[in-house]
């Protein structure tokens, strides 16, 4: 038994040039053999010529893509981005429409710019996208779409549209303002008539969020993570979310509903901590050439709180001089035109503060001290306002070495054609591309969706435990008294009562 199993051991022995052993060939001739049950199968020429067959039809089983499964995550990709390149109703075109300023911008076009300064996503990815774009233009009646960029994760990348609906409000923020709440109703269960103090406790203001087409939430996003698989709208941004992410750091995992787990809390999932993301990546990287945008003349605001601008007509561009170095002091011709995001997480302040409770008289009535101190106004938040110069921009962690934008051409070689770029120090992968003297630009952001530190990061400690009371006198429980103590208090008490009846008997007396 021993010979036997050493010579089935030594059968068993894989070749090193395909990977198979005699054993299992002579086991599959012999198999074969019995199923087909051939005249004169021990022939000497059968036999070699059904070796060699079974051969040839394992090296092909193991060699040739033809028999590979069909749901492998290329070919899943590949039928899926095959449905771009079916005709659709945007792809028909009319010479009237030249005119029409179009929904979706010349990609290809800023491709090239892009791409002959080392940045971008490729042409063969960018066709893709712009497909993917005109595939999302069916789904809703959009005035205007634009490539975003693409924010990478563990798993899968997004790849980000902005989009503006035609008209009007197309739905309200998720979970924006909530109930109101009658401060002159009654609490259930309880009645005027109780002779119970009110408590004086007010529930903090929830800051309420911007409603579409304002703020934050001037534009809608859609992600995917493929051009070619489906278009998921991201919830709309909120001030809580905003104020949370910026002291929280989570690469993406490229699933929407994954729970965020962090201190502070985020209460929400990857879908609003992405949409937080994009809404201070915006506010602080997507500019435009100075002048390019102005405000209407018909609004009345103040510049400091005007959140909307047209384009200037009159607007002829502007010198790759002035875009990429003013007199050398820096890219002078940029600003921003997407509102400063304030540290209460909106771009509009809003006061949430609350006056404390006046106590009641005995009419039910709130009482007016005459010594009342005139309410401490609130400083509202503030920030730079819209059309603002990008030369205002603080430096990246506080150090003067270290600007906020760094611009550069498109080609060193072919200077005469070439387009200026400026990349965000603070934003690693925001980029913005002009050219043709600033009269195209586009902004696009490639990379993690994080923020530039020259430190490690490091969450925040949660608070310190509050401090415990301080034993003492004045706040320690008295023992309880003995039997014998409360037997001479009550003789005690009983002796200065007779005491005081007897004072009383000679008052009467006199």
């Amino acid at each position: 038994m021993a010979d036997i199993e050493s010579a089935k051991a030594y059968l068993l022995k894989a070749s090193s040039n395909t990977g198979t052993n005699l054993y299992d060939h002579l086991a599959s001739v012999l198999k074969t053999i019995l199923d087909e049950k051939k005249d004169d199968a021990f022939s000497g020429t059968n036999l070699e010529d059904l070796s060699s067959e079974i051969k040839t039809d394992r090296h092909m089983e193991t060699t040739t893509i033809q028999s590979d499964p069909d749901p492998l995550a290329q070919v899943a990709l590949a039928t899926t981005q095959e449905q771009l390149f079916k005709p659709s109703s945007v792809d028909n075109f009319d010479d009237e429409d030249a005119e029409v300023e179009p929904v979706i911008p010349n990609m290809m076009e800023q491709s090239q710019y892009f791409e002959d300064a080392g940045l971008g996503l490729g042409r063969e990815e960018t066709f893709r996208v712009l497909l993917a774009l005109k595939q999302l233009q069916t789904q809703e009646s959009f005035s205007k779409i634009r490539f975003w960029g693409k924010i990478l994760g563990i798993k899968a990348n997004y790849l980000i549209a902005e989009c503006q609906y035609t008209g009007g409000d197309a739905f309200s923020p998720d979970g924006a303002t909530g109930a109101d709440v009658d401060d002159d109703e009654d609490e259930e269960g309880k009645s005027a008539d109780d002779d119970v103090p009110e408590s004086q406790y007010q529930a903090p203001m929830v800051v309420p969020s911007e409603s579409y087409a304002s703020g934050v939430n001037k534009y809608v996003y859609y992600v995917c993570n493929e051009a070619g698989s489906p278009w998921i709208r991201l919830p709309h941004a909120t001030p809580r979310h905003i104020v949370v992410a910026r002291q929280i750091r989570k690469l993406m995992t490229g699933d929407l509903s994954t729970a965020i787990h962090s201190y502070p809390p985020f209460n929400g999932t990857e879908a609003e901590y992405l949409r937080a993301q994009i809404a201070q990546i915006s506010a602080d990287c997507i500019i435009s050439p100075q002048g390019f945008y102005t405000f209407d003349e018909d609004d009345e605001e103040e510049e400091e709180e005007r959140d909307a601008y047209i384009k200037d007509p009159e607007y002829e561009g502007l010198t790759r001089d002035k875009l990429i170095d003013a007199e050398g002091e820096g890219p002078d011709g940029w600003c921003h035109h997407v509102q400063h995001i304030l540290p209460q997480g909106r771009c509009k302040w809003v006061n949430t503060a609350i006056k404390p409770k006046k106590p009641l008289n005995e009419d039910g009535e709130e009482e007016e001290e005459e010594d009342e101190d005139e309410d401490e106004e609130v400083q509202p938040e503030t920030g730079p306002s819209l059309l603002s110069s990008i030369m205002q921009d603080p430096p990246v962690d506080a150090m003067p070495a270290s600007p906020a934008w760094s611009a550069k051409l498109t080609s060193q070689k072919a200077q005469q054609f070439a387009g200026v770029i400026l990349s965000s120090n603070r934003w690693p992968g925001a980029h913005a591309l002009a050219y043709n003297k600033g009269l195209q630009f586009q902004n696009v952001y490639l990379g993690w969706g994080h923020k530039y530190s020259s430190q490690p990061f490091s969450p925040p400690l949660p608070p310190t435990a509050e401090a415990e009371f301080k034993t003492g006198q004045e706040i320690m429980e008295k023992t309880d008294p003995t039997p014998q103590e409360v037997d001479e208090f009550n003789a005690r008490n009983a002796e200065e009562e007779d005491d005081d009846d007897d004072d009383d008997d000679d008052g009467d007396d006199e």
